[in-house]
């Protein structure tokens, strides 16, 4: 259904409130317009495109310190953390991140954006991975964004360990799922001094 001008852009600006990660692609898809009209509706909007989008997300939500690995170590952009609670990234799969035959993203880049979510969302100074349990669920193409959100589910303080949860989608298909169990730091001091 096509919208009137002013119409579309109230949706514009309720959508990208919901979704400051939207391309102009799937916005112009949902609104049934080219994406020039988009961008052109941004532009008269003040709406910055999404690169800027998600360095302003970014730079109001990463109000916590990340403790275990530097930020620049993350695979991937996180734009949201609360350490020791949850934590989201974003990796767009690009040409270095697939096979070249096919497209279709290597595993490991999936994997590593999720096992570096899963270490920076601890609060301690260093985390390690001890164990992990990773289900893929679709093969991921060059040119899709993956977004990664970590969840601490349970954080043992006498054992050292805590469990995270990574589910990774693009759009809203989930196409990565993994359990890591997490050493914390103290652990490892007290593995040291036996």
């Amino acid at each position: 259904m096509r919208r009137n001008k002013k119409e579309r852009q109230q949706l514009l600006i309720e959508t990208i409130k919901e979704n400051p990660f939207v391309t102009d692609e799937e916005l112009a898809n949902k609104f049934s317009v080219s994406v020039q009209t988009i961008r052109l509706d941004r532009l008269e909007l003040s709406i910055p495109e999404l690169r800027e989008r998600i360095k302003n997300v970014a730079e109001q939500t990463l109000t916590d310190e990340i403790r275990a690995l530097p930020l620049e170590e993350v695979i991937g952009e996180v734009i949201d953390i609360h350490l020791d609670q949850q934590a989201i990234s974003i990796l767009d799969i690009k040409k270095e991140h697939v096979f070249k035959r096919n497209g279709i993203a290597r595993g490991h880049h999936l994997f590593a954006q999720a096992n570096s979510l899963a270490v920076a969302v601890i609060n301690d100074e260093l985390a390690l991975t001890a164990k992990a349990s990773i289900l893929f669920t679709r093969s991921v193409k060059e040119n899709e964004r993956v977004i990664a959100k970590a969840k601490v589910q349970k954080t043992d303080h006498l054992a050292d360990r805590s469990l995270v949860e990574v589910s990774s989608y693009v759009g809203n298909e989930l196409v990565f799922k993994g359990e890591f169990e997490m050493f914390r730091s103290c652990q490892l001091e007290k593995d040291e001094t036996r």
